[in-house]
Parts: C-alpha cells; sequence; structure tokens
C-alpha cells in the first residue's frame, strides 16, 4: 500500500519527542520509553492530556492508560487527517499540555511511500562483532531501496533511530546496513538470539526507515515461518 511521508520539521526546545505513525496507530499511541520516564512517570494517571495543534483552536482530552494514549485518540488523528507514515513531535508545555505538529508538507508535493516490504532480521555474534547485518536477497526487489542509496534510518518501536550505512555487495548479492547495526543492537540492549521484523519505508530517491515492525498479520506471518524452519531443521536433524 502507499502512504504519505511528511518531511519538514523544526526542532522545539521544550521537552518533546518525535514519532512515526505505523500500522494500527489510530487504536492507540504509545509514548515513547525515555520520555515517559523522564516526564511523565508518576503524573496523575486519571489527569488526561490535552493535545492542540496550529491545524485548529479546538483542545482534544485524551485519556492515558499507563504509557499509551486511548480514548481520543482516534478522534484526534481523524480531525488532522493523520496517515500511516506520517511523523509527529509532541512538545509537552507543561501541565498535560501537548502541542503535536506533523512534519509539514504540502500533500501534492509530498512523495509517495510504499510500506509493502518487511524482512526479518537476526542479532548475531557476527554481526554485531562486524557491525555488518545482510538484508534477504529478495529485499532487491523492494522500491524503496537501490544500489544509490548511501545511508538508512533504523526506528525502533519507540520512534527513536538511528543512521547506519547501507550498501550493496557484489559478491553476495545482496544490501547490507553497516557503521550503525552495532549501536542499533547495544542501545536496545540486544542480545544474540534477538529477533526484529523490520518494515522498509521509502520512495527509492529519499532516505528509507527501516522501521522495527508492530505486532500485526505480516509481522506474525514472518516469525511463523521463522520458527517452522528452525522446527524442521531439528526434526530433521533427529530423524538423521
Amino acid at each position: 500500500m502507499d502512504i504519505r511521508f511528511p518531511f519538514r520539521m523544526e526542532t522545539p526546545r521544550e521537552p518533546h519527542f518525535f514519532k512515526p505513525l505505523l500500522p494500527g496507530f489510530q487504536s492507540g499511541f504509545t509514548i515513547p520509553l525515555d520520555f515517559y520516564s523522564k516526564h511523565i512517570q508518576g503524573a496523575e494517571i486519571n489527569k488526561p492530556w490535552k493535545l492542540r495543534s496550529d491545524a485548529s483552536d479546538q483542545i482534544w482530552e485524551v485519556i492515558r492508560e499507563s504509557r499509551t494514549l486511548t480514548k481520543g485518540w482516534k478522534e484526534f488523528t481523524e480531525a488532522h487527517d493523520l496517515r500511516i507514515g506520517d511523523i509527529v513531535i509532541f512538545k509537552h508545555e507543561g501541565d498535560m499540555v501537548f502541542h503535536v505538529t506533523p512534519f509539514e508538507a504540502d500533500a501534492d508535493d509530498a512523495p509517495t511511500f510504499s510500506y509493502d516490504y518487511c524482512f526479518l532480521a537476526e542479532v548475531t555474534p557476527t554481526n554485531q562483532k562486524d557491525d555488518k547485518m545482510f538484508l534477504p536477497v529478495e529485499a532487491m526487489r523492494c522500491g524503496a531501496l537501490n544500489q544509490q542509496c548511501k545511508e538508512v534510518k533504523l526506528v525502533n518501536k519507540e520512534g527513536k533511530s538511528w543512521t547506519a550505512r547501507f550498501g550493496f555487495s557484489e559478491s553476495d548479492g545482496a544490501y547490507y546496513i553497516s557503521r550503525g547495526w552495532r549501536k542499533f543492537c547495544r542501545d536496545n540492549r540486544c542480545t544474540n538470539g534477538d529477533l526484529f521484523v523490520f518494515n522498509v519505508v521509502g520512495d527509492g530517491t529519499t532516505t528509507p526507515l527501516l522501521c522495527v515492525c508492530p505486532e500485526r498479520k505480516e509481522c506474525t506471518e514472518l516469525l511463523i515461518k521463522h520458527f517452522s524452519r528452525i522446527d524442521g531443521s531439528i526434526a530433521s536433524t533427529s530423524r538423521n
């Protein structure tokens, strides 16, 4: 499927965070852990967040349940025509009042991004030591990636991003991520054997985003296939 992807932003000085909107975002919005720990944890749970924007004089009251915005959030997204791929900035103005701003872009000028390719990545001793993780050969068919691309953004579920080098190995016939993969693993406290399902977001001309996939059907299917292959391998070995 195609999505709009606004891409210009001014970073505020007040306590703030920004996060891309992934599939299923209307059902609830998870506050990044770092921001929550520093600015929200311990605040009165029953006190709703008040969201405002430059697009309207209206103030939306949204209920927070632990780290998730729930009741009222869907109405806010619909009023602002927020879509998958949009990146929103939450600026805390005090007393649970937040100014929310999407990356500004004219819809007619915004590039069309694909969000239809995901792949499984495993953290291994070798790719951490070499700071180099290869993508599946099938990634060559992804329109968001090409050999002219020199970097990617790795985005975790909290919306935090890491810049990594992106390249193509002629000998392996595959893309790879380096100079940033090890830091991504370290900062996310990964251990060997951890699995990530990444969604590739891009238009083939701008820096692609590799977003850690939320729990949804396509990601679950990849994990099921992965563990089925492992189980099959074990069963085959035990028969031999």
